[in-house]
């Protein structure tokens, strides 16, 4: 089968199609062919080396598909039957392995390319809105990068509680699909400085919960955007990683709360994951949670998804396609 591996950690150029063996799923996985596999910027981490892996390494880790095979020990998933993953081993690949604990089926109503752009996006949004910080309808929230995958997923499941959305985007175009996803306010960051802009919109009170998932260039001045005891869920960092702070800011800025949280954590039952899988992948199949799903690249052009994501020019759940 073909596959994108790595055999040295560096930049898009150690990104290699290659022909490697079919895997065998062992005890407790599912082997799937996959039909579509998640590009998210997790993959540059360990591209670069920044999340150490075993090497060579094939890259990816969510994926859509149909049940190839079964190991030892798993029930409940037939051969053709439609599933996901965010537990994918190796998903920039034509087949992977998964835990059959990680595996979720998907609707029969549902492409399986919807699923694979829903899925780890979805479930993310989700449980930052409904448990980092539980939104409730007349929430204040700023929600960075609201035009990528997380942030159009995240800002329509605030707009559904009832919580304000401030934006902010690099671009007018990105703005206009904020303001389409439920965003009340949108701030072009590249025009305004969006601490500025986020006190002046809340009157100065600050808001309730900051979601950012940009990390070094934002991180400072998203404290400064809190009401007192508001949080800063730091979901991700696709500026970099964020520098050393002395956690006195947190007293002085109001007793704050930052968390860096991980859908990991979120998952770590069988129930939770069933459980926020099924809300997610059941609002997009019945369309009251749209996906923004327009860029998908063919598996050789893998090293391009990436380089696409990290210069920010995509809106949306990138794919890549076997």
């Amino acid at each position: 089968m073909r596959a994108i591996q790595i055999a040295k950690t560096g930049g898009p150029e150690v990104m290699r199609l290659v022909e490697i063996p079919i895997p065998e799923p062992g005890p407790g996985q599912v082997l799937i062919k996959i039909a579509a596999a998640g590009v998210n910027f997790i993959e540059i981490y360990f591209r670069e080396g920044r999340y150490p892996a075993a090497l060579p390494l094939t890259l990816g880790m969510e994926a859509a598909g149909t049940v190839a095979a079964t190991g030892e020990g798993v029930t409940g998933f037939a051969v053709g039957e439609p599933v996901a993953s965010t537990g994918v081993q190796g998903a920039y690949a034509e087949y992977a392995v998964a835990p059959a604990a990680q595996v979720v089926k998907v609707p029969a109503s549902l492409d399986l390319g919807q699923a694979a752009a829903a899925l780890l996006q979805g479930m993310t949004a989700h449980y930052l809105a409904y448990s980092t910080f539980p939104l409730k309808a007349g929430d204040t929230a700023l929600i960075h990068a609201a035009a990528g995958g997380v942030g159009l997923l995240l800002t329509q499941m605030a707009h559904r509680i009832g919580a304000r959305v401030i934006a902010t985007v690099s671009t007018p175009e990105k703005a206009a699909l904020a303001r389409a996803a439920g965003a009340d306010e949108v701030i072009l960051y590249t025009e305004v400085d969006f601490a500025i802009a986020t006190r002046r919109l809340t009157d100065g009170r600050g808001v309730d919960v900051v979601y950012d998932s940009v990390g070094k260039t934002t991180f400072a001045k998203s404290l400064d955007c809190l009401r007192p005891r508001g949080l800063l869920a730091l979901f991700g960092g696709s500026s970099g990683a964020v520098p050393p702070f002395d956690p006195i800011q947190l007293n002085v800025k109001g007793s704050l709360y930052v968390t860096r949280p991980t859908l990991a954590h979120y998952i770590l039952t069988r129930e939770e994951l069933e459980a926020r899988a099924g809300v997610v992948l059941g609002w997009v199949a019945d369309g009251s949670l749209k996906l923004r799903m327009e860029h998908s690249y063919p598996l050789a052009e893998a090293a391009e998804a990436l380089i696409a994501i990290a210069a920010r020019r995509t809106t949306g759940k990138l794919l890549l396609i076997p």
